[in-house]
């Protein structure tokens, strides 16, 4: 090859030359420094806009926090000082040991609730019970606190008196308006809150007003600096403090709480500055960047001004370069090469070393046939017959980078010819290997679950069916076992879907530890797993099978410190014993699962032709269910309930029937767990709420009607607009509607039960535990949720003149609802015997065949015209 001779002119170098480089690289300079300055200012901006916007937070954050804390000790009060037992035994007469030693008032205000003092302050201002840091004194209010807060319990009474005393109406309730003095003031250096509310008797039309000026609830709840700055963290706010000295109390951010004697108090807290970081990191960056960039200017400016005069001195060599590589562009390079008409080679670009790793003077003067390897034909024949075609030549190659990994790349090359001879060849190498790698990666995943790495459906259904094809004997069964977790779905409510794409991948490799290398698990998609084995020659290899499955999966799962436990159902079908068909095969599987989920979990089932009978079964129903929602296919019967003492009718409970067009009349245990599978539970129970509301306006104005509500109808605000509209369009007063909810409730989602409760509460409805003891009985909920009544299951009954243990336990929970005010109702009585036994416990209420059965609104119309009671 010979070198290309420089043209036969040349420019002459000028000054013009020179100035316009120093020109435009000066104001290229220039604009970048602008860019920089503006850059600077605003990062600054932003640091004090992000400063300023944290200040403003954290203020909201504390007031929030402050207004709180009152909701939290007004709801307290409230809770007791609207209380028709504490306005007897506080106000209308002072019984120490009802409120202290039973502790109704007492050492648990301060246990639980952090209240260091609880007085009761009769109408002539005097201090008739103190309780101090949960220890019974006989302090004067004031003197405890050296301060008078005389208007204070004077806003609290008169509040009171406005809204009661004047009316002198039996059917008033405090509870419909009155308000909670409440007020802030700092005791021994230290915040506190204080609150005052008149005793009243509340909604108990048992309690008796008695004349006089009513006497004064007052809790006060101190914070410490350890509760003051807990109290902080709950909003994200650090350090939240009283000043500890005047340096102190002149830092910000802060925020002044006003009293209502005029005095003040400042809380101040840590204020997080997220601009400030900002600046300490980007600033010094891009004074970095100016360096660099001025460094480098300054050499471009001295660079281009050497080439400026040594442009013409290039032209020779750029013009040989230009038509070598005119010829390398029509080719888009990646490593570039070139060798002679012996295929040694004579030229491989910088590229080339960062690819391979080899250097390229090892390579110089070798043939290029051993460096790369063409699997159809050889190197070089194939460049030997380049030159009779015109069309773009390209190979795919093999060759070692310097480490030994086996690379992939496309060859692209034309002939150097040079007087109508081949002198060699020059072309590109376009390298191949990640692009390759991401197609193995693509097809990996199109056929494996992303997140176990468990084969997906489809390459489970083609491995299944190339089974199915090459099945050899019904001795040795092909076993598919759908695996479905239970209890997997509160490990996301709970911990998150992080930890549940955790713990679903450990499930996975324990299920690959049970199989052997010839069977296969896939993973469904959520929870659900399916494994498919052959040579199982017998029912107990499968049950063996199943029963290590469902071991490894009850296994503790350790992720973040938390230990996690699942179980699992299993269906089980057999090939060809059930079906030959993958698809079928997979249904049947899953159909069996199903039972054994419905049965009895951590279970396994297998496959019979009755479940899928079954599974048609509970479709049809449902096809009558949705016909039967939108035809109101469904009536009410009422079991009425009965005052234990006075053997009074005092409400009714009503029961759903579903008319079914063909199987009669349904009972709600046909239906009622359909109903909530589907979602119609809903619709079911607005009929059930509407029509019940509706039959009672037409009774005596002293009865109550009781619905039964579903756990799913817990879950989101719905259910409190639905009561409202129910009470709304009929026109029953709330006081006349009990809702009955099951301990379920409690267990799923304690804080929106709670939530959704206290909302219900605050129509006026009444509410009740169903079924009470079935489920996880506790007290804590039944102090913190707001029952009314809890109705004894019918179980505990049947057994209440079995046993001494029977009789124990309905004693018991009799006297657990008494001691927490809630009224005690047994259902199910059958006997005159169980009827007797509950009256010498005192039960409050009863209801049960013994004394009248479910009716229909008409039969229960005619008990109304007879008589009220039994």
């Amino acid at each position: 090859m010979t070198d290309a001779r420089p043209p036969k002119s040349t420019s002459r170098i000028t000054g013009e030359n020179v100035f316009f480089a120093k020109r435009t690289l000066q104001t290229m300079a220039l604009l970048v420094g602008m860019t920089i300055i503006i850059a600077a200012m605003g990062i600054i901006y932003i640091a004090s806009q992000l400063n300023e916007q944290a200040s403003v937070q954290s203020r909201f954050l504390v007031e929030k926090a402050w207004k709180m804390q009152q909701n939290s000790l007004k709801a307290r009060i409230k809770d007791n000082a609207f209380w028709g037992d504490a306005y007897q035994h506080l106000h209308v007469k002072m019984d120490t040991d009802w409120a202290f030693i039973s502790q109704n008032m007492g050492p648990s205000l301060y246990k639980d609730f952090s209240l260091e003092g609880v007085f009761v302050i009769d109408g002539q201002g005097k201090t008739r019970y103190s309780v101090i840091n949960g220890q019974l004194v006989n302090t004067d209010l004031q003197s405890w606190l050296h301060k008078d807060i005389t208007p204070l319990i004077d806003i609290a009474r008169q509040r009171a008196e406005k809204l009661y005393f004047p009316k002198k109406s039996a059917q008033k309730t405090y509870t419909e308006k009155q308000d909670i003095a409440v007020d802030t003031l700092e005791i021994a250096g230290q915040p506190a809150l204080i609150a005052a509310a008149a005793l009243t008797p509340g909604e108990d039309p048992r309690v008796q007003l008695v004349t006089g000026p009513p006497s004064v609830l007052v809790f006060i709840n101190i914070l410490t600096p350890a509760e003051l700055s807990a109290l902080g963290e709950t909003f994200g706010i650090h350090n939240l403090r009283m000043p500890r000295n005047s340096q102190d109390a002149a830092s910000k951010p802060s925020l002044i709480i006003a009293s209502s004697d005029n005095s003040t108090l400042t809380l101040l807290w840590d204020q997080e500055m997220p601009g400030t970081p900002l600046l300490n990191i980007l600033l010094p960056l891009l004074a970095l960047v100016a360096l660099i960039i001025g460094l480098t200017a300054w050499l471009v400016i001295r660079r281009a001004i050497s080439e400026a005069q040594t442009t013409d001195r290039s032209r020779a060599a750029l013009a040989t370069s230009e038509e070598r590589f005119r010829h390398v562009a029509e080719s888009a390079s990646d490593w570039l090469w070139e060798t002679d008409a012996e295929l040694h080679i004579t030229y491989l670009s910088q590229r080339f070393l960062i690819i391979s790793g080899w250097n390229i003077d090892q390579w110089l003067g070798r043939s290029l046939d051993s460096l790369l390897n063409c699997d159809i034909t050889s190197l070089r024949t194939w460049l030997q017959h380049t030159h009779l075609t015109n069309s773009r030549n390209e190979r795919q190659c093999t060759y070692f980078s310097a480490k030994g990994d086996k690379r992939v790349c496309r060859i692209h090359a034309k002939p150097i010819i040079q007087q109508g001879e081949i002198i060699g060849f020059r072309g590109t190498a376009s390298d191949l290997t990640r692009e390759i790698e991401a197609q193995k990666r693509i097809e990996h995943l199109s056929l494996h679950d992303a997140l176990t790495g468990l084969p997906n459906r489809t390459l489970m259904k083609e491995f299944l069916e190339n089974k199915l094809h090459n099945l050899a004997a019904v001795e040795h069964p092909l076993v598919v076992l759908n695996v479905n977790l239970d209890k997997f779905k509160p490990v996301n409510d709970i911990f998150g879907h992080v930890t549940g794409d955790q713990v679903l991948y450990q499930v996975a490799e324990r299920l690959r530890s049970c199989l052997r290398d010839k069977d296969l698990v896939s993973r469904q998609g959520g929870d659900e797993f399916i494994l498919i084995i052959s040579d199982l020659s017998s029912s107990y290899e499968i049950e063996l099978l199943c029963a290590r499955v469902i071991t490894r999966i009850q296994m503790p799962y350790v992720i973040n410190d938390q230990e996690i436990y699942l179980g699992a159902s299993i269906g089980i079908t057999l090939a060809p014993q059930d079906s030959m068909q993958a698809e079928e095969l997979l249904r049947f599987a899953d159909i069996a699962m199903c039972e054994a989920k419905n049965n009895v979990r951590n279970r396994w089932r297998f496959y019979a032709s009755e479940m899928n009978d079954r599974l048609m079964q509970r479709i049809e129903l449902e096809k009558f269910l949705r016909l039967a929602v939108k035809k109101s296919e469904f009536c009410l019967y009422y079991q009425p309930r009965y005052r234990t003492d006075e053997m009074q009718l005092i409400g009714v409970e009503a029961l759903v029937r579903w008319n079914h067009p063909v199987l009669g009349l349904l009972m709600p245990d046909q239906f009622i767990a359909l109903a909530e599978e589907t979602g119609l539970i809903t619709a079911i129970s607005d009929w059930t709420l509407l029509q019940a509301c509706q039959d009672a306006m037409t009774w005596p104005t002293s009865l109550i009607v009781s619905v039964n509500i579903s756990a799913i109808e817990f879950r989101g605000q719905c259910l409190i607009e639905r009561v409202r509209q129910a009470l709304l369009m009929t026109g029953l007063p709330s006081h006349r509607l009990e809702l009955e909810i099951t301990e379920r409730i409690m267990i799923e989602d304690a804080d929106g039960a709670l939530k959704v409760m206290t909302a219900l509460k605050t129509l006026g409805i009444r509410l009740s535990i169903d079924d009470f003891g079935t489920g996880y009985s506790s007290l804590n909920y039944l102090h913190r949720f707001p029952f009314d009544g809890l109705k004894i299951d019918k179980s505990f009954i049947d057994k209440l003149t079995e046993s001494h243990e029977g009789q124990s336990i309905v004693e018991g929970i009799i006297n657990l609802g008494h001691a927490i005010s809630m009224t005690v109702i047994a259902e199910g009585v059958e006997t005159a015997e169980q009827l007797t036994y509950l009256q010498s416990l005192h039960c409050d209420e009863v209801q049960g065949y013994f004394l009248a059965k479910p009716m229909p609104v008409e039969e229960l119309s005619l008990i109304f015209s007879e008589d009220l009671s039994v």
